[in-house]
């Protein structure tokens, strides 16, 4: 693929999305491109993950370890990210990654990413906010579970504490 085809794709990826065209061509004509055939493993479950893959082309089998063997959790498609925590921060891959078909896949290290807004603080800016939205939502969402978790602990308590009454009633 060109240049220009690699722009076009991380142009769509949400995380990338707000890079001007410049960062953009620096970022893919500084990436590496690798390409899959069918069946095989872009990384196993617990790598350490040292950036993102995004999907140029193909699909990838994301799969978790089961009592037999691996499941498939999840199917990526072109135009995905795989791993972007690891472009921010050190991490390993929750999960194998395996590819369905030919893929291809555009490598963006961490140590690259990190050069690149380190060079633009806005993209950096940008991210924090991005990702403070995205981590209010989830505990937005969450909280209605932590309060019904809470009130379930409550009845648990107050359940142990009637048949210890009971108990001591019974025996006496």
């Amino acid at each position: 693929m060109s240049l220009t085809q690699d722009i076009a794709i991380l142009q769509k990826i949400p995380m990338l999305s707000e890079f001007t065209d410049d960062q953009l061509r620096l970022l893919a004509f500084s990436a590496e491109s690798l390409d899959y055939r069918n069946g095989m493993t872009l990384f196993e479950e617990g790598d350490r993950a040292d950036g993102g893959l995004a999907i140029a082309s193909g699909d990838v089998s994301l799969q978790k370890r089961g009592s037999d063997g691996f499941e498939e959790v999840d199917l990526a498609m072109t135009g995905t990210l795989l791993g972007e925590t690891a472009m921010l921060v050190e991490t390993t891959r929750p999960c194998r990654a395996v590819a369905v078909g030919g893929v291809r896949v555009i490598r963006i290290r961490r140590a690259l990413f990190k050069r690149m807004i380190q060079e633009y603080p806005d993209l950096a800016r940008g991210l924090f906010e991005a990702h403070a939205l995205r981590y209010r939502a989830t505990a937005t969402a969450l909280a209605p579970i932590g309060e019904r978790m809470a009130q379930l602990e409550k009845l648990s308590a107050t359940h142990k504490l009637g048949g210890q009454k009971l108990r001591g009633t019974s025996e006496s």
